[in-house]
This record gives C-alpha cells, sequence and structure tokens, in this order.
C-alpha cells in the first residue's frame, strides 16, 4: 500500500496535467458541430491507453460516436472486471454565467474547473491512474480489466446497447465497475446500490385540420389543448399517487432496514427546500423525500406545447398540442410494461372529438445490486482505507440505462463507485471535480483493484 501511495503523490503533477489535456477536448455528442471533436477525444484517449500498457485498444466505429475498447487480461485465474465510463460531455450553454472558459481547466478553493471534469471525465480517468499505479508501483495489476468508454452518453447512449448485444463474448465480465454517480455529501463516501429506470414518451392531442377562429368555431369544437390539459390531470392524484391502472402492480417496496438506512442519513429537509427556493415539498403521500426521489416511481411533465403563445392575441383553437412526460421506474418495473400501461391509459381517457398519437421517446429498466455482494463489499473496504470513512449506502433517482443492459446480456451487476458531490454542478456552468476526490479516488479505485485480485477464483 505505501508503493500505491508514494507513486500517486509523486505523480500529482503529471495526474493533473494528463487530465487537463483530456477535458480540453470539447466533445459535446449532441450537437453535430462538434463531431470532429469528439472523435479527437476518442483517438487521444485510445493513444493513452496504449501509452500506459492496455492491450487491444480498439477505437469502435458506430452510427455515432465511437467506442474506446482496451483490456488487461493477464490471469485466467483472477475475476475479470468491465469498467465502463463516458468521455462525452455536455453542453456548455449559458457561456456568459461560466467563470472561466469551460474546455480550460483551472483550479481553484481545491476544485477542477471544466465541463467533464466530474461527468464524466474526471472520474472514469481515475481507473486509467488507478490501473497505471499499480503497474508501475506493483508491477502487476492482478485482476483481468476490460475498458469501455463511449462516445454519447449524454445524447442517449443510442448504439451502445446495440454494442453490448453483439459483443457479449468480447465484454464478457464478472461484474461492472462505473464511476459516474456521486457521494451523498462532501466527506462522507457513499456507494450506490439502485438507480430508477426511465420512461419518456411524447403525447400529441390533434384535433381540427388547421387553427380555428375562436369566435366562428368556439363552443362547437373541442380543444386539443383543453383536452390535453384534462388528460395530464388523470394521470396523479392531489396526494401525488400516479393513478395509471397497475402502475404499481409489480413494484419492489422498499425494506424497513432501508428505510431506516435512509433515516439516519444527514439530509437536512430545509436547506434542500430553500437551495431549490420553494416554500414546501411535495411527493407521494407516506414517504420522505430521500424515498420518494430514491425509491419510488414518478411521473412528470416536462413540456406542453400548443396554440398561440406569441406577443399579444390570437383567439385561436389550436389544432394540436403536445406534451413530454417521464415516468421514473423503481426496481421490479420494466420500461415496456409502464409504456404499454401508460399508453393505454391515455388511449382509454381519450374522448372521440380528438386523435391521441404517442411516441416513446426513450426507456430504460432500473438497476440494484445487492449491498451484500463480495464486489459491493470490498469496494466498501477499499473507500474507507482511502478516505479513513465509513461509506454510507445510497440510492439515486437518476438512471443509468446501460447498467441494465449490462445485466440482462451479461449477467453482470454494476458497481457503482462513484467519487462526484452534489456541488459539483454537472449540466451546469462552473462544473468541478473536488481534487481530494480525484487523488483519493485513484487510491480508493487501486486499492480495489487489487483487494479483487487476492482471491484465486475467476468469480465470487
Amino acid at each position: 500500500m505505501n508503493y500505491i501511495l508514494q507513486f500517486i503523490e509523486q505523480n500529482q503533477d503529471a495526474f493533473l496535467n494528463q487530465l487537463f489535456e483530456f477535458l480540453r477536448f470539447p466533445s459535446i455528442s449532441s450537437r453535430s458541430e462538434h463531431k470532429d471533436d469528439v472523435h479527437r477525444c476518442a483517438r487521444w484517449l485510445a493513444d493513452h491507453m496504449k501509452s500506459l500498457g492496455i492491450g487491444n485498444v480498439n477505437v469502435f466505429e458506430t452510427l455515432g460516436h465511437p467506442i474506446v475498447y482496451g483490456e488487461w487480461f493477464h490471469s485466467a485465474n483472477a475475476p475479470t472486471i468491465l469498467v465502463y465510463g463516458h468521455y462525452d460531455v455536455q453542453p456548455v450553454d449559458p457561456l456568459n454565467l461560466w467563470e472561466t472558459p469551460p474546455f480550460e481547466p483551472s483550479v481553484r478553493n481545491g476544485k477542477i474547473y471544466a465541463r467533464g471534469s466530474s461527468d464524466d471525465k474526471g472520474q472514469m480517468f481515475m481507473h486509467l491512474k488507478a490501473f497505471e499505479t499499480l503497474l508501475r508501483a506493483e508491477g502487476n495489476v492482478p485482476i483481468n480489466i476490460k475498458f469501455l468508454f463511449e462516445g454519447e452518453e449524454e445524447a442517449g447512449s443510442n448504439h451502445l446497447d446495440d454494442f453490448v448485444e453483439k459483443n457479449p463474448e468480447l465484454l464478457k465480465c464478472d461484474v461492472v465497475v462505473i464511476s459516474d454517480t456521486e457521494w451523498f455529501a462532501d466527506g462522507l463516501p457513499s456507494i450506490c446500490y439502485a438507480l430508477r429506470g426511465i420512461v419518456l414518451i411524447e403525447v400529441k392531442v390533434i384535433g381540427p385540420n388547421r387553427d380555428l377562429h375562436s369566435g366562428s368555431f368556439g363552443g362547437a369544437v373541442d380543444n386539443p389543448a383543453e383536452v390535453l390539459a384534462w388528460l395530464i390531470t388523470q394521470l396523479k392524484n392531489r396526494y401525488g399517487r400516479i393513478t395509471i391502472p397497475g402502475f404499481y402492480d409489480n413494484l419492489l417496496p422498499l425494506s424497513e432496514e432501508e428505510r431506516n438506512a435512509f433515516r439516519r442519513l444527514p439530509f437536512d429537509e430545509s436547506n434542500f427546500r430553500s437551495e431549490i427556493g420553494v416554500g414546501e415539498l411535495f411527493g407521494e403521500l407516506g414517504y420522505s423525500t430521500l424515498e420518494r426521489i430514491w425509491a419510488r416511481p414518478t411521473l412528470e411533465i416536462n413540456g406542453i406545447v400548443g396554440g398561440y403563445t406569441g406577443e399579444g392575441a390570437k383567439t385561436i383553437i389550436p389544432s394540436e398540442a403536445s406534451a413530454k412526460i417521464s415516468m421514473r421506474l423503481a426496481p421490479n418495473q420494466t420500461a415496456s410494461e409502464i409504456s404499454e400501461k401508460f399508453i393505454n391509459h391515455i388511449q382509454s381517457l381519450a374522448p372521440p372529438t380528438v386523435k391521441i398519437e404517442t411516441v416513446k421517446l426513450h426507456g430504460g429498466n432500473p438497476v440494484m445490486t445487492p449491498i451484500d455482494s463480495i464486489w459491493i463489499k470490498k469496494a466498501q473496504i477499499a473507500l474507507k482505507q482511502a478516505f479513513g470513512v465509513e461509506p454510507v449506502f445510497m440510492r439515486e433517482g437518476g438512471s443509468i440505462p446501460v447498467c441494465e443492459t449490462f445485466q440482462r446480456v451479461l449477467g453482470a451487476s454494476p458497481v457503482l463507485l462513484g467519487f462526484g458531490l452534489p456541488g459539483d454542478n454537472v449540466h451546469s456552468p462552473n462544473e468541478s471535480f473536488s481534487i481530494n476526490n480525484f487523488f483519493g479516488g485513484i487510491k480508493a479505485i487501486a486499492l480495489y483493484y487489487k483487494m479483487l485480485g487476492q482471491d484465486n477464483q475467476t468469480s465470487f
């Protein structure tokens, strides 16, 4: 362990400079004008992996952005882990709110400021530096590692599922390790063991074949905007309960042990409320705030469009109106099941005066890893040794849909070993990543790899 600590200490400047070089690529996957930047970033990443001694490095082209793959496979008797991360980043708008240029990394107040510093370049880069640390400091990496880094996670991962399903032998592993989550609080190492799934659907209400004069036709024609508004009110009751028939049928309830663990976390509800600027919180009756955002399903209206909203007046009955609606799913729910129930319910409510169209935009299933697995237990030990604090367990309300694909196709559960902090401003201006967590994370990951290699068997 002393060699590991010494190597990290001696190479801090080099590690930071390499990370900064990585962060300077404006690899914004959702903007077509940055296509070349994403590809340049992929090639840089592949070259860096080769320089570390990682073998079989490939840049796999897709119909979207490239997938970068490499492996270290030197022991048939050691476990094999698949490290997943993404090198693409979110857009930087609004640019004027950045204190320093988003693709010119800077350090202040113990944080690295740059787009992608926390989500996810900084976190995935720690795995490469942990690999380098073990190989250089101890002369060996005692496990088999497959690195899989994609370039369009922030644009929906449209081609990753297909790649995984077509390459199960290439990606075969015992466990998937992902560093793309955050701690519960600064100074409190955390292991996320469950993520919610997601369904995103657009609902269109179509009425007359054109916008109509409200004086000539009002009172004789059903208004699509009004129908849409009425439909939306039928989806939840006033106590936050979703009213779609069968919506909760297969839901895995929270255990009393989990609910007690959530209560013990240092969650300040008044600060939470103050930070988002609301007078009171609202959610499903009978559940705490953490339970609602981590472990209960939700239904949210993301946006509504319909009719005239410009300056002045235009007295019309709009020909159509639409809403985008997302649902977060809890364990045992599936995207296909919930999509079907939602669509059937909307269609059953629709009056004969309009036509309803639904478009499935996105879907992903929830995931959960048992906290008593050996993979989680060793991650817990590595975090405690690296940061000197007993880690806590938490869920997250967001979604990483490919986690379910890994479980289904590879039969490997994810270990969500994240090092971000709630104040990192991911997806927002002035994104940052704690320097302490960057170097502490390299240490924790190196210790984790070493611990996994201490068991001379292919799986646990």
